[in-house]
Formats: structure tokens, C-alpha cells, sequence
């Protein structure tokens, strides 16, 4: 099985942090998103994968070959024409492989052991109180008979969570092949949900499997509550002498903390400094210094410098803010 995992995108609803940093390297629970997802592609035994780059995505191909041993091939979105187009672009590299697809900017948790070795084509769902923000799937029979996104009167509330096993890849990329050769968009780009309809109107069987957690990178407010639910999942002890530590928190190991209050729910990158301070529900990134200050459900960036401030912030790379 070959891993495709999408992350050509720009992330404007994470700016100013992704100005510098594509997405998918934005950190969470002490990790960059795209590590998270990839730990649980090589946890899989899946050895070759696929990434779909684009928006600074040299970095993309940094971090990854620093960090992992896995036979990667980097193919460049170069328009951003849809998921189904992004998707598209991996056929020379899956050929008839059977392929899991995950999209870069949300992390599972689920058992996907079971799904990769059972066979047969499975889309990721979850149970949602407002089905009409997503694409849903429609199933009869046990078997999903239609995708509609984003429906304004839904039939299901089984959102599609954006993890798909598919043992017919051929059928997907023939799919495929036929909406982007046809000029078969919905809302101006090549959607994979219509691709996959397609497969189910040539008789090719979809099923839905539930996952376990669904976590939300896209934006900076569900970026933090995956933070928080992570962090809580992993469990942490931390002591650092002079200062508070509340748990869960993920603070690396040459972090410098001095008569501050950390906790819960905060994530700190190396070589930051803090002093001073009382930091919860938060992630600051790394080579950053925080003095004197006051942050709840705050975002930091990289060699960001935060002094005497008492509010909420969103600070991206190589910002400084001095209230002293």
C-alpha cells in the first residue's frame, strides 16, 4: 500500500503563521502536524508515500527527508484546482497499488490496521451535529450510495473526515481521468467527492468505517483544541524547578523556563526561553522569548519575542511585541 497525503495548500486561515511556514509544519502537542500523520503512516508498516506539494513546499521536502526514512516521492501542485486534481497528480507514482489517502492539515486517530488489511474501498466518518458545513455520505445496505458536499437539507449526518482506503486505485484514477479530462468541476475545482460518485455509478462498492478522533488544524482556534485534546491523550510530567508545571503539557528538552506558571495545555518548541510568566492553553514555537508575561489560547511563532503583555496573541515568525 502507498500513502498519498495532500499538502499543497496555502493556509490562509492560519496566517500570519503560515506567511513563513507551510501548514502542514505548524506545530501541535509538541509535533509538526504532518509528523503526527506520518508517525501513523510508518506505525502502518506503509514504507512508500506520496506528497502532493505546493505553497512553501521546499520545506515540506526539508522536513520530511530530516526526519524520516520512507521511499518519498514529491510531486508539485502547481495550480490549486481541487483535492480531486491533487489526487490525480499521484497516478504515475501509485500505478495499481492500493492507496491511503490522509489530508495534510488533519490528524486521526483510529484503527486503521483494521481497514488497511480488510481490503475494499473505505472512506472515513464521523458523526457530526451539523452535517450541512461538510460532505456527507449517504449509505444503504451498508454500502455508501452517494457524497454530497456541503448539502443544504442532509440526508445523513456522517460527515466525510478526509481518510480514504482504496484497494481499487485504478478505478479512482480512471474516475479521475474522466473529471478533469471532461472539465467536470464543482464550485470551480475538481472534487474528489465527485470522483468518487463516479467510481459508485460504474459499480465499484464504497464503504464508510467511523473513526475514533478527528482533529482540526485549519484554523487557529481548532488548531489549539487539537492541542489540548492531544496533549490530554498523551499524558505528561514535567517538573521544572522555580516554576509551576499543570499538566498536560509538551515542553522540549532545552526549553528554558524560569519563575513562571505553565499549564495546562501548553506546548513549547526548543530553545524557547520564558520568564516570568503564566502561560496556559497555548503553543509557542521554537527559539521565542516570553518575559513578564500573561498568555491564554495564544499562538507563537518561531524567534517570535513577547514582553510584559497581558492579553490573548497570535504572533507569527520573527514578530516582536514589547509592552515594557
Amino acid at each position: 500500500m502507498k500513502a498519498v497525503i495532500p499538502v499543497a495548500g496555502e493556509g490562509t486561515r492560519l496566517r500570519p503563521h503560515t506567511h513563513t511556514v507551510p501548514k502542514p509544519l505548524l506545530r501541535v502537542a509538541g509535533k509538526a502536524i504532518l509528523g503526527h500523520i506520518l508517525d501513523d503512516v510508518v506505525e502502518l508498516g506503509i514504507r512508500d508515500v506520496v506528497l502532493i506539494v505546493g505553497y512553501r513546499g521546499e520545506h515540506i521536502v526539508d522536513y520530511v527527508k530530516a526526519n524520516y526514512d520512507l521511499n518519498v516521492s514529491f510531486v508539485e501542485q502547481r495550480e490549486r484546482l481541487g483535492l480531486g486534481h491533487a489526487i490525480y497528480l499521484s497516478r504515475e507514482f501509485v500505478g495499481d497499488e492500493p492507496m491511503l489517502v490522509l489530508l495534510g492539515d488533519t490528524i486521526f486517530k483510529g484503527d486503521f490496521a483494521r481497514i488497511v488489511s480488510a481490503g475494499g474501498n473505505h472512506l472515513g466518518v464521523r458523526k457530526v451535529p451539523d452535517p450541512e458545513r461538510f460532505g456527507v455520505v449517504e449509505i444503504e445496505d451498508g454500502k455508501i450510495i452517494n457524497l454530497v458536499e456541503k448539502p443544504a437539507e442532509p440526508r445523513s449526518n456522517l460527515a466525510i473526515v478526509g481518510i480514504y482506503c482504496v484497494e481499487n486505485s485504478r478505478a479512482l484514477f480512471d474516475a479521475l481521468e474522466t473529471i478533469v479530462s471532461e472539465d467536470l468541476r464543482t464550485r470551480g475545482e475538481y472534487q474528489l467527492t465527485d470522483a468518487l460518485n463516479l467510481m459508485i455509478s460504474r459499480g465499484i462498492d464504497l464503504e464508510a468505517f467511523e473513526i475514533d478522533g478527528w482533529y482540526d488544524c485549519g484554523k487557529a482556534e481548532t488548531l489549539l483544541e487539537t492541542n489540548r485534546d492531544l496533549l490530554e491523550m498523551a499524558g505528561s510530567s514535567v517538573k521544572v524547578p522555580g516554576s509551576i508545571i499543570i499538566d498536560p503539557v509538551n515542553v522540549a528538552e532545552d526549553v528554558t523556563i524560569e519563575s513562571s506558571v505553565i499549564g495546562p495545555f501548553v506546548s513549547i518548541a526548543g530553545k524557547t526561553v520564558v520568564r516570568n510568566s503564566i502561560i496556559k492553553n497555548s503553543i509557542l514555537g521554537s527559539n521565542a522569548i516570553v518575559e513578564d508575561a500573561l498568555l491564554g489560547s495564544s499562538l507563537i511563532g518561531d524567534n517570535a519575542v513577547v514582553r510584559g503583555f497581558f492579553k490573548k496573541l497570535n504572533v507569527g515568525d520573527s514578530s516582536e511585541i514589547d509592552f515594557t
